[in-house]
């Protein structure tokens, strides 16, 4: 549903543009209480925010570490997916996060991809037809201060590769 609404947009907006309100409008993004607050042309660089509210303070004041999650749980696997294209199948493999300090004013956190990682990913593609790729940025107020290290890894495969890859798996032994 979502793919569909994002083509159909793309008549009307860029791709930043529906990348940036497209998760600002979903009811699944917005529950995180994170917010896209900046988005390149190119989508190789995301910044979110998640401020501190009613609707994510836990028992003890802070940001729920779950909204911290889930709030940044999506944003590479979906930069991947409109960044490479159709061609490729991209998905979340894994993701661990650490908290350092409590989260008690606004907090954000940047996901980035230079180029060279892009043409990285195609070529080590191209030679394995799937690979893992792992990004580790940090959560962090606006003073700089670390408040959690996120480990994401992305399992990102040629689209033929994992359709060939899924049916051999699907056959009976």
């Amino acid at each position: 549903m979502y793919k569909t609404i994002a083509n159909i947009a793309k008549r009307f907006f860029t791709d930043a543009q529906i990348y940036k309100y497209g998760f600002n409008w979903s009811p699944m993004y917005s529950r995180s209480t994170g917010k896209i607050i900046e988005v390149s042309e190119d989508l190789h660089f995301v910044k979110i925010k998640i401020p501190l509210s009613w609707k994510n303070k836990n028992y003890v004041g802070s940001i729920f570490g779950g909204s911290m999650l889930s709030a940044t749980d999506p944003i590479y696997m979906i930069q991947l997916i409109n960044i490479l294209g159709d061609n490729y199948v991209v998905w979340d493999k894994a993701a661990t996060i650490r908290y350092r300090k409590p989260a008690r004013t606004t907090i954000f956190c940047e996901f980035t991809f230079s180029k060279e990682e892009i043409e990285t990913i195609k070529k080590d593609v191209a030679n394995n037809g799937e690979i893992d790729v792992i990004k580790t940025p940090n959560i962090l107020t606006k003073e700089g201060v670390v408040i959690a290290e996120l480990n994401k890894t992305m399992y990102i495969a040629n689209k033929s590769f994992y359709k060939a890859k899924r049916k051999k798996n699907m056959l009976p032994k």
